[in-house]
């Protein structure tokens, strides 16, 4: 080993981003392929919780009816859900949302995130409760399910369960998702770079590349 090596460059990536948006399933996925293929990088990520339906019930409602209100009718859902599975598959996600039954609340998964980035567990969890939602169809709006998928990410079942009980973070969510909004951001996911490069949408993995290399250029210019 070269002592005198420089250190890998670090980088502090925002991720603004909701569980039950589809696009940011798919843009979490290239950031995580991006940053396997360039292990050169000491990426720190940050997870900010975003809500795209704040005022769903906290046990969520059935699928169709979410549909009909969200899209006017469950067709038009599924020719849309078609075109990001078609997307998804090329990513390597296997997208199935005939098998999501509830629409859920995502307050508890977001605290539950947040909980785990005390632990450094949040990015193993936040991949685990996004394929559980848009793979498996699993209703990560409950409390045992989001223990469950806690203890396989690494975490503590139990403890997850008796801090997902208490209800503490519930305000934090809230008060970032109105944070989002003020700073102009109206759409999901939103990926910020050392807090002065910013991109939304879910961006092909060159796109965010390129975004990644402008925060490594100018960070050696300061």
């Amino acid at each position: 080993m070269n002592s005198l090596a420089p250190p890998p460059p670090r980088l502090v990536i925002e991720i603004v981003f909701d569980f039950v948006c589809p696009w940011c399933y798919l843009g979490v996925k290239r950031l995580f392929f991006l940053l396997a293929r360039r292990r050169g990088l000491d990426a720190e990520l940050n997870w900010r919780p975003f809500l795209l339906n704040p005022d769903m019930p906290r046990n969520g409602m059935a699928r169709a009816d979410y549909m009909i209100r969200k899209f006017g009718a469950e067709d038009r859902a599924r020719r849309l859900y078609a075109s990001i599975a078609e997307l998804g598959a090329t990513e390597g996600i296997e997208f199935n949302f005939s098998a999501i039954r509830r629409t859920p609340s995502s307050v508890d998964a977001h605290r539950l995130v947040r909980e785990a980035a005390r632990m450094g567990m949040a990015d193993r969890l936040v991949a685990r409760i996004f394929a559980a939602h848009f793979v498996e169809g699993q209703d990560i709006g409950s409390h045992a399910v989001l223990a469950m998928l806690a203890g396989q990410a690494g975490m503590d079942e139990r403890a997850a369960m008796e801090f997902l009980e208490t209800g503490e973070g519930a305000e934090f969510v809230h008060a970032e998702n109105l944070h989002a909004h003020r700073l102009g951001i109206n759409g999901v996911p939103c990926f910020l770079v050392d807090g002065e490069h910013a991109i939304a949408g879910a961006q092909e993995g060159e796109v965010l590349e390129r975004l990644i290399d402008l925060a490594l250029s100018t960070g050696r210019e300061r």
